[in-house]
């Protein structure tokens, strides 16, 4: 009888997490539908429940960044995208936003350093790093000797 009920309660546990897992993904790939639909509160909360299944959830993160940036919620999108950049310091897309966002900063050293960076890590998104740079030399240098 104690077998049975282990048996039981192992298999229990083993459906309840795997539906789990199962939601975290769904809130995230619809999630994404919204976003690329233009719905960014659906897609915003969507996203946002994603994170409370799994708070690693680097993709999710990474597309309330781009949610904050198209409302104009600068804090909101750098702090997830640093958010990103700790989960996964190499994400090349939360790298390059960050550069875009130190760009207009008009932070020379930061972006100077970033783009570093980005030439080590750049994968997809190698081609950008040549505006990027082209926007760094129309910088003056703060504080530089």
């Amino acid at each position: 009888m104690i077998k049975i009920i282990k048996i039981v309660s192992i298999l229990f546990l083993s459906i309840t997490l795997a539906s789990l897992a199962s939601a975290e993904n769904s809130f995230f790939e619809e999630g994404k539908t919204k976003y690329n639909e233009k719905k960014y509160d659906e897609a915003k909360f969507l996203f946002q429940r994603s994170i409370v299944f799994n708070p690693k959830d680097q993709d999710s993160y990474l597309y309330l960044a781009k949610i904050y940036n198209h409302e104009e919620n600068k804090s909101e999108e750098q702090k997830n995208i640093n958010t990103v950049l700790l989960l996964d310091p190499k994400n090349e897309e939360a790298n390059y936003l960050l550069m875009e966002i130190e760009l207009k900063k008009s932070n020379y050293s930061k972006v100077k350093e970033l783009a570093e960076n980005f030439s080590k890590i750049c994968n997809k998104l190698c081609d950008k790093k040549s505006s990027i740079l082209k926007s760094l030399k129309n910088l003056e240098p703060k504080n530089e000797s």
